[in-house]
């Protein structure tokens, strides 16, 4: 007997692939990634930008320091700087490594939800049908496909119809992709250039005449 809520957890399961691939995982572990750090590395967020500040103030009047004229001075601004980039630099290893582990476990379980869902999907319910077709509905080796690899014969099986479910998923993919798209901006139309004939500028000749006297 088919079992309706199978279909639906494939289809499901196939949606949120897709609705991932739209995206983009870059994108949704960035947007992930800042929820997560604005909730648990607020304080090593601060502790930067306090830091970067300080060195930043630290140099500029270390600038202005002379290492002649004021040398006790000048040292101990040295100190101060050099231990604020050590401090910024260790703020700074730590939020990397936060963001290198938040990245592998969210692709982690990304794969999980998508891909590894759908593998577990296909492989345990490899032998239950999703569908029964009708008696002579489709030719034998159409059916063989549908029914692959391990399903009863005359039915459709998880792999068949998550194959079938990703590829209506794609083709209204590419439909509604163009609405959502910016137009191509419109080029003016080029004016068609038209020769200018060059001024002809009159040239008055002196005539001579005979003397009228």
């Amino acid at each position: 007997m088919a079992d309706p809520n199978l279909a639906v957890i494939i289809f499901l399961v196939v949606l949120l692939t897709q609705v991932v691939a739209w995206i983009g995982k870059s994108v949704l572990q960035e947007a992930a990634f800042s929820a997560y750090s604005s909730i648990f590395l607020s304080k090593a967020h601060r502790d930067q930008s306090r830091l970067r500040k300080q060195v930043l103030e630290d140099k500029a009047e270390l600038n202005r320091t002379s290492s002649q004229d004021e040398f006790a001075k000048w040292a101990k601004l040295r100190r101060k700087v050099d231990k604020g980039i050590a401090d910024l630099e260790k703020t700074n290893a730590v939020l990397a490594s936060s963001r290198s582990t938040f990245g592998f476990r969210f692709n982690t379980l990304i794969w999980i939800a998508t891909t590894g869902a759908q593998l577990v999907l296909v492989w345990w319910y490899r032998r239950q049908p999703v569908f029964w077709l009708p008696a002579q509905w489709v030719p034998a080796p159409v059916a063989y496909i549908l029914r692959f690899p391990s399903a009863p014969k005359g039915s459709v099986s998880s792999a068949a119809w998550g194959t079938v479910c990703k590829r209506v998923l794609t083709s209204v993919e590419e439909i509604v992709k163009p609405f959502f798209q910016p137009a191509p901006p419109v080029a003016e139309p080029m004016g068609v250039p038209v020769a200018v004939p060059e001024k002809q500028t009159a040239t008055i000749q002196e005539v001579e005449h005979d003397g009228l006297d």
